[in-house]
């Protein structure tokens, strides 16, 4: 079996409308948290900025939270804007479901594909790793690593995972002649 990992490049891109212009997608730059006290509890958004017009746009990531409920050295990364912090934050799908976004996962990612099997029989079996917790479509991602076309994989490559259904868990496809 031959390994193939997909690997983050950046992290990616919002889709959330922009109220200024309207625009469908922003970025977090450099990841910046706000985090704003109101008596004994706290509010924390992720602070990220439309590509279009460069409006700043808070993403709830806690709302009117106990401070004592707050592990210390979560919210010192808040304060300090750390960027594991971020990306952990920006990557939890419960902050795309608060927030009613999405991730935009196109150009954030690389596929390390292990070299051409040209010494191998027919058929040929591959293992697909994530390293990081990226959403792909495996038809998208076997047309890169192998050249085809979507049309050539889905007639050449048998999959127990759907091929249209965009995934970020491991799985195994065979390649057939």
């Amino acid at each position: 079996m031959l390994p193939w990992v997909v690997r983050r490049t950046r992290l990616p891109l919002v889709s959330v409308r922009c109220p200024d212009c309207r625009s469908g997608s922003a970025t977090t730059g450099d990841g910046r948290f706000r985090v704003n006290a109101n008596g004994k509890l706290l509010d924390v958004w992720l602070l990220v900025r439309c590509v279009s017009c460069n409006r700043t746009i808070k993403l709830t990531v806690h709302d009117r939270a106990p401070v004592r409920s707050f592990d210390p050295a979560a919210l010192r990364g808040y304060r300090v804007n750390d960027p594991g912090l971020v990306a952990s934050t920006l990557l939890d799908p419960r902050l795309a479901q608060r927030n009613r976004c999405a991730l935009d996962w196109d150009g954030s990612w690389r596929l390390d594909a292990a070299s051409p099997w040209i010494d191998e029989g027919w058929p040929v079996q591959i293992g697909v790793a994530f390293a990081d917790p990226v959403l792909v479509r495996p038809e998208r991602l076997i047309a890169q690593g192998l050249g085809l076309s979507r049309s050539q994989v889905l007639r050449r490559i048998k999959c127990e995972t759907p091929l249209r259904r965009p995934t970020s868990t491991g799985f195994t496809f065979t390649v057939i002649p």
